[in-house]
């Protein structure tokens, strides 16, 4: 699934890379002219994302828990809703599929050291977009706001935890997004590449029935954190 979502981001790209050859010239043909001033428009992302955990503890321990982010992949819905000229209220639905890695000293055979937590997160951000004044086809912005995101392999109603090799984190989690952007209009449609993070607002972990369990009985917390790298169309 990765590599064809690699594939038709290739193809996209190099599809609409004939058409970007004008816009940062000298005096480009000037497209979509009128585009952002619609009330409403909608359009579609894919991207590539990163995700690890933020973890504070209890005590210092004398080894931290590594993480390992691996690459995931993203895809998701648009809807842009136009306040005034500079400012647009979005709503991105979104899919991402992402995994990491913790790893904990300690101990000495693997099933017990390593712990792999695959995520599928469903993403329900509220945005705000503020966009600069467009010079010729280019249009640059940040964005920001506020989501929450449904886990659907959180393990969340899972009686096993960590004795059991099942790490389990919370179904529903609340996060911050930071970003920016460039709006890049071409003959026939916009395509805008941005970059994201994304901040996890509360404790995610389920703590194991031990309280002194060595997996999760010294963490205070475990938030998420990751970055976006979406490739939006419209």
């Amino acid at each position: 699934m990765k590599r064809f979502l690699y594939l038709l981001i290739l193809f996209i790209f190099v599809k609409s890379n004939a058409q970007t050859k004008g816009i940062f010239s000298k005096d480009p043909i000037i497209n979509l002219e009128n585009w952002d001033k619609q009330r409403l428009s909608f359009g579609y992302f894919l991207g590539f994302n990163t995700f690890d955990y933020k973890i504070d503890y209890l005590t210092t321990p004398q080894t931290d828990i590594i993480v390992k982010a691996n690459t995931g992949f993203s895809v998701g819905l648009i809807s842009n809703f136009r306040l005034q000229e500079y400012l647009y209220l979005r709503f991105e639905p979104g899919l991402y599929y992402t995994q990491r890695n913790l790893t904990y000293s300690g101990f000495t055979k693997s099933i017990d050291r390593e712990r792999e937590i695959r995520s599928t997160y469903i993403d329900f951000p509220i945005l705000l977009k503020f966009s600069s004044k467009r010079t010729g086809n280019v249009r640059p912005y940040l964005v920001g706001g506020v989501s929450t995101t449904l886990n659907l392999a959180s393990n969340a109603r899972s009686i096993d935890d960590n004795y059991q090799q099942r790490f389990r984190v919370k179904t529903w989690t609340q996060n911050y997004q930071l970003g920016f952007g460039i709006d890049l209009f071409l003959e026939y449609f916009k395509f805008s590449p941005s970059i994201r993070g994304v901040f996890g607002l509360n404790d995610e972990l389920i703590r194991d029935n031990n309280p002194n369990s060595p997996w999760t009985g010294n963490i205070s917390s475990l938030k998420s954190r990751g970055v976006l790298i979406n490739f939006t169309f419209q």
